[in-house]
Order: structure tokens, then sequence, then C-alpha cells
């Protein structure tokens, strides 16, 4: 949770991302170096836009503790207009 908030802070103050909701308590199930791993985790659910994910990409992979995190695009099909101006006015810009 504490390295969530850490990413989530950076990331909205660099303008990388305009919100990050941080849902804690997941719990996650995966093949590790060989073996099934168990392990409790903290989702982070990072709103940016397109044009702004591969700098973002890479600051997730600079300052995250894991070697290998989770970063995945998922692409917004349709969105209320005055939230996804809200979020192309917070990203990216001084």
């Amino acid at each position: 949770m504490e390295e969530g908030r850490r990413v989530a802070q950076l990331l909205v103050e660099g303008r990388l991302a305009a919100c990050v909701n941080i849902v804690p308590g997941v719990e996650s199930v995966y093949r590790w170096q060989g073996a099934v791993e168990t392990a409790q985790e903290t989702l982070l659910v990072i709103k940016t836009t397109a044009a702004a994910f591969p700098v973002l990409r890479e600051r997730i992979l600079e300052i995250h503790g894991y070697e290998v995190p989770e970063v995945l695009a998922i692409p917004v099909v349709d969105g209320s207009a005055g939230y996804l101006q809200w979020l192309g006015e917070q990203v990216g810009r001084e």
C-alpha cells in the first residue's frame, strides 16, 4: 500500500496521470521463476492519455520496486465528455 501511494503521488505530481485509484487487498496468484506464488498486492488504476502512456510506462519501470511490474494499457472506448476533457487537461501540462 505504501509503495502504491508513493507511485500514485509521483505520477500525478509529474502530470503523467490525472488520477490514480488505489485498490488495496488484491490477492494475486501467478507463476514466477518456475514456481506458483500467491501475494497480497495493491492494484493501481492509472488514468492517463494514450499520448502520455509511453512515458508513464517508463517512469513506472524506473520507480517501482518490482523487477517486472504489471503495466497494461486498457483502451477507453467511451466516457463522459466532461471527465475525458478533465483528464486530458491534467496530463502533460505545466
